[in-house]
Formats: structure tokens, C-alpha cells, sequence
């Protein structure tokens, strides 16, 4: 309800109380001219219009309008109270319209957590669906290490985090989603260009980057699979840096790289990829997805819904 605003300043102010209805059978009847046109267009009866805005007069104290045979006409006082009648009509209709939508999932903030490459593959073209469907979410990256991001999805700073590996992270819901092929970098002139894949075992007696930050833990963790023998893994090498800023030191000679595919999708001088491949054919990681079952955000159920929809067979 809203309180009257606009009185004659000769006319005691009347502490009854103006419904948004009689704002809005005012303003349609101003825009007719006519209360039996006005009555139609809501769907009402001409009387019952006539009765609610008769009422709208009283509590304010002066006419909104003037009656003639041809119809009616806003009086001088009801010019401007027209002016903020629409002004709150407006206002009125937007909260609820952003409301309907922000229940809807349509309208609001999601943040999502990651830590696999945003330049190619699935997780980019799964938020370029996602912003077209929603346009008017939005939608906040962050990357951060497995052990970050499963702080900040217990502190509620992020709605879902996309992770490497099939272990949710604790105290959250999980779900898989895709795999990724691991790939080794190789600096141009390496002895392992020639070939169009390569196997883990090639790998013995080189020199591995592999980052700190996720995906390097997890690819090392394949590799110890794959090479159970100390003797049989090449030595690694840690760095705390980006796997773009891998490939660099990849392309500076200093070691190979292992990375994910969808990493393909930046490039850096002086190193080439080839596909790691076994008896099994080809190596991949899985990656899911995970969030806290009491999270009531709208958007995050409809992107967990997209990506169900995207990914059927993982479910």
C-alpha cells in the first residue's frame, strides 16, 4: 500500500491508505479518456472502476479528474499526480518482474569455481550455451586450487566448483561431467615430435614440468598409475605457476609438460602436443562438479540442470 503524496495544500491530508490498484485504474482511465474504455481494457466492471477511483479522490482529498459526456480528462492536480502514479507503477512492476525472474534463475549472480582451462573444450562452451539461455545472470569465474576451492564452497563464496577427479570435495554434492585427454608438451626440436603419440614409458629419463596448481597434482597422480616404479617416472620438477606459463618454460627448453586438452586453445612459441596413449588407448581425467545441497540459488540449479542435459551419459 501506498500512503497518498499528492494533495491539494488547502485540504487536510486523509491517513487512509491508496492501493496500487486505484493507481493503475487511474492511469489507464487517463489514458483512454474514458473509465467505460478503461473498464474494458482491465476487465472490469465500468462501475466498480468509477467506484475505485471516486474512493482514490476522496482519500486524497482533491479530483483527479474532470467528467464531461465525451469521457474525462485529468484535472491540473491530477496531471502530476499521473506523472508519479506511473512512476511507481513502473517501479512497482520492474521489482516484480526482477523478482519472478530471480526465482525463475533468470536474473541474479553465479559464481563458479574452476581450475581447468577456460581457453577451449567443455567447460567454455558449456557457459557460452549457459549466457545465451541466461542472458541476464551474472556469472563470476574464479580460479583456485582444489584446496581453495573447497573452502570457499563451504563458505558460500562460490555457488559450484569444477574440479578434476571423481572425489567430490568435502561436504558437497558431487557430480561427473567429461574427461579430458592428457597431452605431453614437447619443445619443437624434441626426439618425441616424430612421433604422432606417445606412451608413458617414453617419458622415463625426462625432465617433467607440472605446476602446483591443479591440474599438475592429479596428472601426477596418473603418472604414479601408469609408472609404478620410481625408476621407471621421469623427475619432476615443480613450479608454482599458470600451465600457460608451463608451456613457456616448456618452450625455453627447460623439460617437457603434461596438460589437458583444453588447454589446446592457447598457444605458446616453440613447443608442440602429442597425445599420451596406452594399451587402453587414450589417457583421461575426469572432471565433475560440486555444490552444497542447501544452496538455494536459482541459477545454480539451472546450470546443474544444462549441464545434465549437456553431459547425459556422465550421470
Amino acid at each position: 500500500m501506498v500512503r497518498a503524496a499528492i494533495r491539494n495544500l488547502n485540504t487536510p491530508i486523509n491517513r487512509n491508505t491508496i492501493s496500487f490498484q486505484h493507481l493503475r485504474y487511474a492511469v489507464v482511465a487517463a489514458d483512454h479518456g474514458s473509465f467505460r474504455s478503461a473498464a474494458e481494457t482491465l476487465m472490469v466492471q465500468q462501475t466498480t472502476l468509477s467506484r475505485c477511483i471516486r474512493q482514490l479522490e476522496h482519500t486524497i482529498g482533491t479530483p483527479v479528474f474532470d467528467r464531461y459526456s465525451g469521457g474525462v480528462r485529468a484535472t491540473r492536480f491530477g496531471q502530476s499526480f499521473l506523472r508519479i502514479a506511473r512512476s511507481i507503477l513502473e517501479q512497482v512492476d520492474s521489482m516484480v518482474t526482477s523478482a519472478q525472474m530471480t526465482g525463475r534463475g533468470e536474473l541474479g549472480p553465479l559464481s563458479i569455481g574452476f581450475y581447468t582451462s577456460l581457453s577451449a573444450g567443455n567447460l567454455r562452451a558449456t557457459l557460452v550455451e549457459y549466457t545465451q539461455q541466461f542472458p541476464q545472470i551474472e556469472i563470476e569465474m574464479i580460479e583456485r586450487s582444489r584446496s581453495r576451492l573447497t573452502t570457499a564452497l563451504r563458505n558460500g563464496a562460490i555457488d559450484a566448483a569444477i574440479v578434476t577427479g571423481e572425489r567430490a570435495l568435502l561436504g558437497s554434492r558431487s557430480m561427473p561431467l567429461w574427461s579430458e585427454r592428457i597431452l605431453v608438451v614437447l619443445p619443437e626440436n624434441h626426439r618425441l615430435t616424430g612421433n604422432q603419440t606417445v606412451s608413458w614409458t617414453d617419458l622415463v629419463g625426462e625432465v617433467l614440468l607440472l605446476g602446483r596448481r591443479d591440474p599438475g597434482p592429479a596428472i601426477q597422480e596418473y603418472l604414479n598409475a601408469k609408472l609404478v616404479s620410481p625408476e621407471d617416472r621421469p623427475r619432476i620438477v615443480w613450479h608454482d605457476v599458470s600451465r600457460e606459463s608451463i608451456k613457456s618454460l616448456v618452450g625455453a627448453q627447460l623439460g617437457i609438460g603434461l596438460t589437458l586438452e583444453a588447454s589446446l586453445g592457447t598457444t605458446s612459441d616453440g613447443v608442440v602436443h602429442r597425445e599420451i596413449r596406452d594399451g587402453g588407448g587414450s589417457a583421461r581425467i575426469g572432471l565433475c562438479v560440486n555444490w552444497l545441497e542447501d544452496n538455494e540459488n536459482p541459477a545454480l540449479a539451472n546450470f546443474l540442470n544444462l549441464l545434465k542435459r549437456r553431459y547425459p551419459s556422465s550421470f
